[in-house]
């Protein structure tokens, strides 16, 4: 059995990594880290985790994790992963991060997030759709919750170099804020309400950017903009794509279903997709319509963000990371209605 580690196993994303890992048939979970709660149960903060394990939170320097792991889950924020990664990355031991300190090039990081990189490297963007050289890869950045929800929304597009203008409307679930309670997750605040925020400036636009460029080079015109809304989990997505020419709904279609025809993963769906649908799984469900008179097709996305957006695209690129069939441990539906 491949023996698993969580750095960083207190929040939301820790705790979708274990209940997924527990079910998998070729891991056993090693080690889940916590400074502030090391030598606490892991039931005692994951409840929905009591009966189904026994381990308490470690707090393991990263050579002892290494030579205890055979694979490490990186769920720390955005700047730390870079103080340990190095520490950990060794030849046998297979690093997936999700944090935001690898997905971008380091210039451009540091522009979007405003930290100096201390460990400049390259790493395989964990879209396992459009990335599948992460199985041959040891160390990959698991993608944004955002990000994953609206690249897979428009990639058959701009990958035929149709793309003259995408904007991205995004609805995300509270789980998207962390576990830490914040004036966006408060319950006045949030209930009967729908909040934008970063209306122009959200650093998940860049991981956009990045992927739909790589798929167009001449694509720039990429606009973003994320929402919380009243619900636990969940993304949708809406992408309002206009066409350098007139495409007919057989046509957009046939793009979408030759993209994908690999992906297990993805959805094609008629009519709107469905939160409910996806929720507590590692689907991401597609929809579309076509406005031929304004050459626009309207895309909606949805995924599960703790899931597809996070732990469930992690252990997918784990899986073939080692050698696995990529659904192993992820092969189930969403939890409708």
């Amino acid at each position: 059995m491949t023996k698993v580690g969580i750095v960083g196993g207190s929040g939301y994303t820790g705790g979708e990594l274990m209940r997924l890992l527990l079910a998998h048939p070729k891991v056993d979970l090693e080690l889940a880290t916590s400074r502030k709660l090391e030598g606490e149960y892991i039931s005692s903060t994951h409840r929905h985790l009591a009966g189904m394990v026994d381990l308490k939170f470690e707090n393991p320097d990263p050579v002892r994790i290494k030579e205890r792991c055979d694979v490490v889950f990186v769920a720390v924020p955005h700047g730390t992963a870079m103080n340990i990664v190095p520490e950990i990355l060794d030849d046998e031991t297979k690093v997936i991060d999700l944090s935001a300190d690898y997905r971008l090039r380091t210039d451009v990081f540091e522009d979007v997030y405003g930290i100096r990189h201390c460990d400049s490297r390259d790493a395989v963007f964990g879209l396992v759709e459009l990335h599948r050289e992460v199985a041959n890869e040891s160390f990959v950045a698991n993608p944004g919750c955002y990000p994953t929800g609206a690249i897979l929304s428009a990639a058959p597009l701009a990958d035929i170099g149709m793309i003259d203008l995408a904007i991205f409307d995004s609805k995300s679930g509270i789980t998207g804020a962390g576990i830490d309670p914040s004036q966006a997750s408060h319950y006045p605040n949030i209930a009967e309400n729908v909040q934008p925020y970063k209306l122009t400036t959200h650093r998940h636009r860049a991981e956009i950017f990045q992927e739909l460029n790589r798929l167009d080079k001449g694509l720039e015109n990429i606009n973003f903009t994320p929402h919380v809304v009243p619900s636990i989990r969940g993304i949708l997505t809406t992408a309002h794509i206009f066409t350098k020419d007139k495409l007919s709904l057989e046509e957009v279609r046939s793009c979408y279903m030759d993209l994908y025809r690999d992906s297990p993963f993805v959805r094609i769906v008629n009519g709107v997709p469905s939160l409910s649908a996806v929720r507590g799984s590692n689907f991401c469900d597609i929809g579309f319509e076509v406005d031929e008179r304004n050459q626009r097709v309207v895309v909606i996305s949805a995924i599960d963000n703790l899931v597809k957006g996070a732990s469930g695209q992690a252990i997918q690129n784990m899986n073939l990371m080692c050698g696995f069939d990529e659904t192993t441990g992820l092969w189930m539906p969403g939890l409708a209605p």
